[in-house]
């Protein structure tokens, strides 16, 4: 195992190196510039249209709202916790200002994934709409170039299909299980075969009763989770200037080793910054996308501006909530029996008991559910992968692996897990990004014509022409 872990270290040097860090901001950037700024100017509107029953028109086979809990089942998790705990770590309180960064660019990036997921979308042989990055670059960028649209489309199938044992099963039911035997003494085989009991009975549902569970399960523990941390942050109130100070400062300044923690240099940072906040919110990996291919919607625009909001409330609200209750309870400078400092859901766990008596259960019971929930709507996107390489009849068996994988998991040394999906999400993402920008002309064409139609011009400026 260890000699494995130095290979995927080795693979995750490149995946996350400057040339990855760079496609992903160059597209954000980019993105950002050509909308006109749109995301950042419309989360307002956005929300209006999540709850707007007038937005649900057109074929599909969720609601907008099922849509985007099903994508926020998929990356509201471990990544929201014990992501932001391994960040602050690994790269300092200046690792979550570069989290914040990569999410508000990743949210136009998010925002032309789900428009070109609704515009490229499919109806699959038993009357079912199948979309994502996997169709969008075949039948997107293989209208001007056929050949590189097909094996984008492929390299994107392959990678999140085996990418998905890793973000959205592996991760998920070992940090479960850690923080059930953590909490309440539970054995990990116990955890899997709960867990995986439970992934089976709702898996064999779809897309629809993921979108169900989804959409009763994730409001209500996003409402929990940062109600505790709310009031962790009314508590520690007088230590929020400084823990905010600590996130610009230490985000262009070298954090010096304090406590248990060990230091870390800007580089990072950013490093550890980019891909925790990639993890958490996936904008640029273009899973989500697949789910927001499946919305009861005529407009690709009005889904994408409500699959935008995902990034926002994923990163910029409910990991910017932990990273505060981290940094203001003093936990990232403590130290563990080990002697060496806290990380993962260990961390956020005691930042919350440190504050609030019984907060390391509520860290629990959301991390468990949050895990699950993740497990589902990543079973849901790995699926639409191995239908993309094979047939929708032999779905059957990449559910049996699925459900087999979250058995197993659970015993799964945990650094292994974290470096293995890391560099999975690092591969799935290279195609995504090469066909948004590709298809970045049509994304700004139809963005145009749609606020142009309802009375709300983006820009006049030559740039939201181009």
């Amino acid at each position: 195992m260890d000699q494995l872990n130095a290979i995927i270290n080795s693979v995750n040097a490149f995946a996350w190196g400057p040339p990855m860090l760079g496609i992903l901001g160059v597209t954000g950037v980019l993105l950002t510039l050509g909308l006109v700024f749109m995301p950042w100017r419309k989360v307002g509107y956005g929300f209006r249209l999540l709850f707007d029953k007038d937005a649900v028109a057109g074929e599909g086979e969720v609601k907008p709202f099922n849509a985007l809990m099903t994508a926020l089942s998929a990356t509201v998790g471990t990544g929201n916790i014990a992501g932001v705990a391994t960040a602050i770590a690994l790269g300092g309180p200046g690792a979550i200002f570069y989290m914040w960064l990569i999410a508000l660019f990743g949210m136009a990036t998010k925002y032309a994934e789900a428009v070109c997921a609704v515009t490229y979308r499919e109806v699959d042989p038993s009357g079912k709409y199948v979309g994502g990055p996997m169709y969008y670059l075949r039948n997107g960028v293989g209208e001007f170039a056929p050949e590189l649209g097909k094996w984008l489309g492929l390299l994107f199938a392959i990678f999140g299909a085996v990418a998905a044992f890793g973000i959205g099963n592996a991760v998920q039911v070992n940090s479960m299980a850690a923080a059930l035997g953590s909490s309440f003494g539970l054995p990990t085989w116990i955890t899997g075969v709960v867990v995986a009991a439970l992934v089976a009975v709702v898996i064999i549902g779809g897309i629809r009763r993921i979108g169900d569970v989804a959409g009763k399960l994730v409001p209500a523990m996003i409402v929990l989770y940062l109600g505790a941390a709310l009031l962790i942050i009314i508590v520690n109130i007088t230590e929020v200037p400084a823990a905010i100070g600590m996130i610009f400062t230490y985000a262009f300044t070298p954090a010096a080793a304090t406590g248990g923690f060990a230091g870390a240099a800007v580089a990072a940072a950013i490093r550890f910054g980019v891909a925790r906040g990639v993890f958490s919110n996936e904008s640029g990996l273009g899973s989500a996308a697949i789910a927001h291919a499946a919305a009861q919607t005529n407009s690709p625009v009005r889904q994408g501006i409500i699959a935008m909001l995902g990034t926002f409330i994923d990163t910029i609200i409910v990991c910017t909530m932990t990273a505060l209750v981290i940094l203001t309870s003093g936990a990232w400078t403590m130290t563990g029996a080990d002697g060496g400092g806290l990380t993962g859901a260990v961390l956020t766990s005691t930042g919350f008991q440190e504050s609030i008596a019984g907060g390391q259960y509520i860290v629990t019971i959301a991390l468990a559910v949050f895990a699950f929930t993740t497990i589902l709507g990543w079973s849901y996107y790995g699926e639409r992968c191995w239908q993309y390489l094979f047939t929708e009849k032999t779905l059957y068996i990449y559910r049996g692996l699925w459900v087999l994988a979250a058995l197993s998991f659970a015993n799964v040394k945990v650094d292994f897990v974290w470096n293995l999906s890391d560099t999975l999400n690092g591969l799935m993402a290279v195609p995504n990004l090469i066909g948004l920008l590709l298809l970045a002309p049509m994304v700004f064409k139809v963005t145009r014509q749609y606020f142009d139609d309802v009375g709300q011009p983006l820009s006049s400026t030559p740039m939201a022409k181009a």
